[in-house]
């Protein structure tokens, strides 16, 4: 009785938040739109289930139409006076689809606000607020009250509000950001106040989902897990907040409806469960096993929720010829994958619907790759689920911040003199919000490696941080700079290369490292109709009509079987489409046209995986 309640309680909010008014809406008109774009409604933005990793039953959304201004840093109010306008929540506030298009900067201060209907009515429940990603400093008020506060652009964070929600059904949220864009030595990957060439609009505020969840009293936070293949085993550590003692969490590991392992263990213990004959996750075979967890007090049990795992491995080995090779599950596959940027002409940072989130990694599929290298942006956690679900492999970058280094092109070991001093703020920030990158999304099995730099952008002590990421992560191969200054340590050595395919010296590396072309190509074309700017749109090199770009292109994939016998385990193609103004994209801004003929991509592809002549001892 008392879930149908919940339901019912949970139900009338959804309605009351979709009555919000939506007339005064309309996204900023003037640049180019995805199909998508019309399908954005207010009142039901981005409403599926922010987090596959960890679901539970009682959440709802608060996306939607919020109040907003923009304020000078220097007004220092805690609450504006007045409001401006509505944002569209969760796009930033210089998307199109925001409804607002401006910008911010230093100088100035983004606020929010929102009032909605809520009312627990469950005894020891406990009361979440989470936001999926804000950019990049924001404190948050429920009802006039600090709820927290958050630095990083690019990691979910949860505040308790429990004892600040008002006894009326009615509360009111406020938030107050802070974004220097590129005036700061925060991370902000591509984001830059003055835009051009491979440089965009800066994002400013909420760019994903917010939501509210209720839990009981102890209640799972986190299900961090290794799986072990040689082994069989999987062995996850649950996390419990309010944990008390004689609590226990059972686990049970499941392939669709047949119980597959089950284990119980104390919060905080480390469980092992056995998986028999395990099927293993690829690109050819993405199996997910499901896992339902429970927490029981006193034999009742108080917190259950659903996740899930795969069974895969990432490794190196060398060959016969004694070159480290990537490997995937104990053998030798070659990753090739688009360099994939996550940007949109109407939501910047932000997909404007779900539908388009995953329209890209489908579609990169059908092309016949089978990696994305996740470029200087982090992605909701629903895109990493739909790349496990897919079958996709992905390279996750950290996103550049606190950039001015020189960079040397071509791979070579080079001093520390070669390295960005940062000052200790910038080396914390830096540090902090990578730890809390790879706590967010290290349970996606897709993400195969991290790259903590790329082209020196804001490098600094490059081995002690390849070492630490290492460490704090054994379960993945580390890119210690992505076509950066190189040094001798990481899982890879690689190599930028603008247009055609090349690939660090194997005598010089190849003995230690995995060696990869980490990008190529930039192959241009822009469409009429489909670019961001009339005029001033460029590619690494452009061409004038789709079949001299497929024809460069395909000249460039027959140069790889030789680069694969040197040594060469994987390679990245700029990019997946066209970004503002750039136009070297598979794919055009807008994703309404496909420079390419998948069909043919797919088949030259093909003949790049699984290459026979790669022979280990």
């Amino acid at each position: 009785m008392k879930k149908f309640t919940w339901c019912l309680l949970i139900l009338l909010a959804c309605i009351r938040t979709q009555a919000q008014e939506t007339s005064n809406w309309k996204y900023v008109e003037g640049k180019i739109v995805t199909e998508w774009a019309a399908k954005v409604v207010p009142a039901n933005v981005h409403a599926e289930y922010p987090r596959p990793q960890l679901v539970r039953q009682h959440w709802f959304n608060i996306n939607g139409l919020w109040d907003y201004a923009i304020l000078p840093k220097a007004s220092g109010e805690t609450v504006p006076p007045a409001f401006q306008g509505k944002i569209l929540v969760p796009f930033a506030v210089e998307s199109s689809l925001s409804g607002v298009g401006k910008t911010v900067g230093k100088d100035s201060i983004l606020w929010y606000h929102r009032v909605f209907d809520f009312s627990s009515k469950l005894k020891s429940q406990r009361v979440l607020l989470h936001f999926g990603a804000v950019d990049w400093k924001c404190d948050v008020f429920v009802n006039g009250k600090p709820a927290g506060t958050h630095q990083g652009g690019y990691d979910p964070f949860t505040f308790d509000i429990t004892d600040l929600l008002s006894k009326k059904k009615q509360q009111e949220i406020t938030v107050k950001v802070w974004d220097p864009s590129s005036d700061g030595p925060q991370p902000r990957g591509k984001q830059i106040k003055n835009p051009h060439a491979i440089w965009y609009t800066p994002v400013t505020g909420i760019w994903q989902t917010v939501w509210i969840e209720t839990v009981a009293d102890a209640y799972i936070t986190d299900l961090p897990y290794t799986a072990d293949i040689d082994q069989q085993t999987l062995k996850i550590t649950p996390k419990v907040a309010r944990a008390a003692a004689g609590d226990m969490v059972k686990i049970v590991a499941l392939d669709g409806q047949t119980k597959v392992a089950e284990q119980s263990c104390a919060p905080g213990s480390e469980c092992t469960l056995s998986i028999a004959n395990a099927k293993l996750w690829s690109p050819e075979n993405p199996f997910l096993y499901d896992l339902m967890v429970t927490v029981t007090r006193g034999g009742k049990v108080v917190d259950e929720a659903k996740s899930y795992f795969a069974m895969r491995k990432i490794s190196m080995q060398a060959d016969a010829a004694g070159i480290q090779r990537m490997m995937l599950n104990n053998k030798f596959l070659f990753q090739y994958g688009p360099l994939d940027q996550g940007w949109w002409p109407d939501g910047l940072y932000t997909a404007p619907t779900d539908e388009a989130l995953k329209f890209d990694i489908i579609k990169t599929k059908e092309m016949g790759f089978n990696m994305i290298r996740k470029h200087v942006k982090v992605e909701p956690a629903r895109w990493y689920r739909y790349c496990d679900e897919l079958g996709m492999l992905v390279w996750q970058d950290m996103p550049s911040g606190d950039l001015g280094n020189e960079w040397n092109p071509h791979p070579g070991i080079t001093g520390n003199e070669s390295e960005q001093q940062r000052t200790p703020e910038s080396e914390n920030i830096y540090k902090t919000e990578w730890k809390a990158i790879m706590d967010a999304n290290r349970h996606f099995p897709s993400i195969v490696v991290w790259v903590p730099f790329n082209e020196a952008w804001g490098q600094f002590k490059t081995t002690e941080i390849t070492e630490w990421t290492m460490q704090y992560d054994p379960t993945r191969l580390v890119n210690s700079a992505s076509g950066g200054n190189f040094f001798p340590t990481g899982h890879i050595v690689d190599l930028h290369n603008y247009p055609a395919p090349a690939m660090p010296r194997p005598d010089l590396f190849g003995a230690k490292q995995v060696i990869v072309l980490g990008e190529f190509g930039g192959l241009g074309l822009p469409v009429n109709d489909h670019t961001w700017q009339q005029k001033d749109n460029w590619g690494y090199q452009t061409f004038k009509n789709p079949e001299e770009l497929y024809a460069r292109y395909e000249t460039f994939i027959k140069r790889f079987e030789p680069l694969i016998r040197k040594g060469l385990s994987a390679a990245v193609y700029t990019q997946t489409t066209d970004v503002e103004v750039e136009t070297n994209g598979l794919m055009t801004y807008d994703r309404k046209v496909i420079k390419f003929p998948e069909a043919k991509l797919k088949e030259i592809h093909s003949k790049l995986y699984n290459p026979a002549f790669v022979q280990f001892k």
